[in-house]
């Protein structure tokens, strides 16, 4: 499970390097004494949490959001989602969904066997965590099931070079629904890729 931000439009090469080290630079050297403007700060982007069947690679949840926000609390939804059409025996996550409530909620109320969540050093640091599903992290952290967890970046890289890394909607219910079809169209594609490559040979 993870989560995903995309960008609302596509960005041109020019502002991407005009954001770059390089970039103020070359113009400090072009205008001694002045600097480029300051980039406009962005308001916010369509995030999408997601939960991956990592054999199959198949998008089993999914909930579409507006970031910059905690991950945590998109979780339950979508993990509730994804038990409800498959039996999971362990989840896996980065540091941004370690908390003893997921570790619960996977162990206690959805039944899985095992989590591997990755503790977040910037709340832990050296001290030992106070909660029993935490501290078990810490004494002997599970990093073959953890590895497991390169298979939802597989699917996200899959899903941006397939259908783009940018999207065409622009209000914020427009991009939810537009999120939801990159999914079901990234289904689609794993469930019948002998169309999708009769399609790419027309």
């Amino acid at each position: 499970m993870d989560a995903t931000g995309l960008d609302a439009r596509h960005a041109s090469t020019h502002y991407r390097y005009a954001h770059t080290s390089a970039y103020r630079a070359a113009y400090a050297r072009l205008h001694p004494g002045a600097a480029p403007a300051r980039p406009h700060r962005r308001p916010g982007y369509p995030k999408l949490t997601i939960v991956v069947h990592t054999r199959s690679h198949l998008i089993a949840g999914a909930l579409p959001g507006w970031g910059p926000s905690p991950d945590t609390p998109a979780l339950a939804p979508v993990l509730r989602q994804a038990a409800a059409l498959v039996r999971f025996e362990a989840a896996t996550a980065d540091a941004g969904y370690d908390a003893e409530h997921v570790h619960r909620l996977c162990r206690e109320a959805l039944g899985m066997a095992a989590t591997a969540v990755a503790l977040n050093r910037r709340t832990t640091g050296r001290r030992w965590p106070r909660t029993p599903y935490r501290r078990a992290m810490r004494r002997a952290f599970p990093q073959a099931l953890y590895g497991e967890r390169q298979q939802v970046e597989s699917v996200f890289s899959r899903d941006k070079r397939r259908l783009g890394a940018a999207l065409t909607a622009r209000s914020h219910p427009t991009l939810a629904a537009e999120q939801v079809l990159r999914v079901l169209t990234h289904n689609l594609l794993i469930l019948h890729p002998a169309r999708h490559r009769f399609q790419q040979s027309r």
